[in-house]
Parts: C-alpha cells; structure tokens; sequence
C-alpha cells in the first residue's frame, strides 16, 4: 500500500504502518521511520496526508522554539538533589544534544479534539526512564512536550480542559 508523503508502506502485527526511512529536516534532517496508526478505518485520510506532508517540510526550528523541553529537564533537576544527574544543561539551546529521536507516529485523537497529531518519541539523556515526547498538531506546531505518556495535549493527560493550549505542564 501507498500513503501519500510516505509511498510504500508496510503493515506491523498492530495493524500500524511504517514507511521507508525519510530524510526529517526537523530532527537535523536525520532519517527515520513513520509510523502511522489508525489509518485504515480513519473516515478522513488526507488529514493524515496533510499532516505527514507539513512535519516532512517544516525545519528544526519549529522543534527547537519549544522552550518547554528545557523547563521539564530543569524540572527533571531540581528533583535530583543526591548529585546523580546525569547531565548539566545551562541553556535552552544545549537540550538537543542530549535527545535522541526514537520513533515518528502520526495518529488522529479520537477521544477529544480528533485533530491528526505527530509524536516524537523520543530518549534523552536527564530521563532515562520516561524520556521525551513531543507532540505536533497537524504536522506544523508543537502542542505538547514532556516525559512520554502517550497523550497528545496536556488537557487530555491531566484530564482538565484549562490545560488546553499549554505546551508543557509539570507532573
């Protein structure tokens, strides 16, 4: 099968379908795999088109804008006071060196705003253990960074609709 964006694609033993390795100028223009989840009976596949298409064209600036990824490893590091952190960041610039993208998903929320998002899962070196996520909406702009939990807003992994629109909100 062919999803427009991705061309071939193969279906996994959940149903997903990952593409080829593709060139990502928002992750420093590394390649990798998209996964894409929920596309069969989804009754409008062009957003997931549309949305492919936008994440593959935008640059790393629009990753990099999301100051929110310093603030949850500054609070990541104000929860370690044994001095077993395992790095020191001082700016906001210096967070990228510290992640690594593992998996690219794009998926509709079928349980509160049903717009196609991007997920960015990813490892980073302050949070071995939950790591990193970050949530694109439609491909274009970031909705949501914090430890990987599988939602795609703050308001839908809090439960609480004044969280809708907040990028990054402390555990």
């Amino acid at each position: 099968m062919d999803i427009p964006g991705l061309g071939s694609v193969i279906e996994d033993v959940d149903g997903r379908y990952r593409g080829e390795p593709v060139t990502v100028p928002a992750l420093g223009g590394g390649t990798c795999s998209l996964m894409i989840d929920g596309y069969d009976d989804d009754p409008a596949k062009e957003e997931f088109h549309a949305a492919i298409a936008a994440f593959l064209s935008i640059d790393e600036s629009v990753l990099t804008a999301a100051l929110a990824i310093f603030d949850y490893y500054q609070d990541i590091a104000s929860e370690v006071t044994d001095g077993s952190m395992p790095v020191s960041i001082s700016h906001p610039d210096q967070v990228w060196a510290h992640i690594r993208p593992v998996e690219v998903t794009v998926a509709r929320d079928s349980f509160r705003d049903r717009h196609v998002y991007v997920v960015v899962e990813c490892d980073c070196d302050w949070e071995p253990e939950h790591g990193l996520q970050i949530v694109v909406q439609a491909g274009r702009q970031v909705t949501k960074v914090g430890p990987y939990d599988g939602h795609f807003t703050n308001a839908a992994a809090f439960h609480r609709d004044d969280l809708e629109g907040v990028i990054y909100h402390r555990w």
